[in-house]
């Protein structure tokens, strides 16, 4: 089953990480990435620029309208994500919480939509 594990960032407690901690969480990422790598489960996975770079895309009325900056204002935000193709929930959730950002922040765990077969 494929799960996507979604990061969420608190800025002011990355901005509060010294090099250490700043260092320690790309190591633990890179740890992550190496078992997943290594099991076959990883599907891909990436990091997002901060939300002032988002542009939002409406359409209404058959008008494209777009605005700069987040939908949603909130003290956390999206920040990155790793697909990953596994046996089941349970393991989706071990390695959601081997995610660094577990420890300070939430790791969103959600399957992909099955499409039913056509038949």
């Amino acid at each position: 089953m494929k799960y996507m594990l979604m990061m969420n960032l608190n800025p002011r407690t990355n901005e509060a990480l010294n090099e250490e901690g700043q260092a320690a969480v790309g190591a633990a990422h890179e740890k992550l990435m190496s078992v997943i790598e290594e099991a076959g489960e990883l599907v891909a996975a990436e990091a997002l620029a901060e939300p002032v770079k988002t542009t939002v895309v409406k359409v209404r009325d058959g008008k494209t309208i777009t605005s700069e900056g987040p939908l949603v204002e909130s003290e956390e935000y999206f920040c990155g994500y790793y697909i990953v193709d596994v046996a089941d929930k349970a393991r989706a959730i071990e390695l959601a919480a081997m995610i660094p950002d577990a420890q300070w922040s939430a790791v969103e765990v959600r399957p992909f939509f099955e499409m039913p077969e056509a038949g």
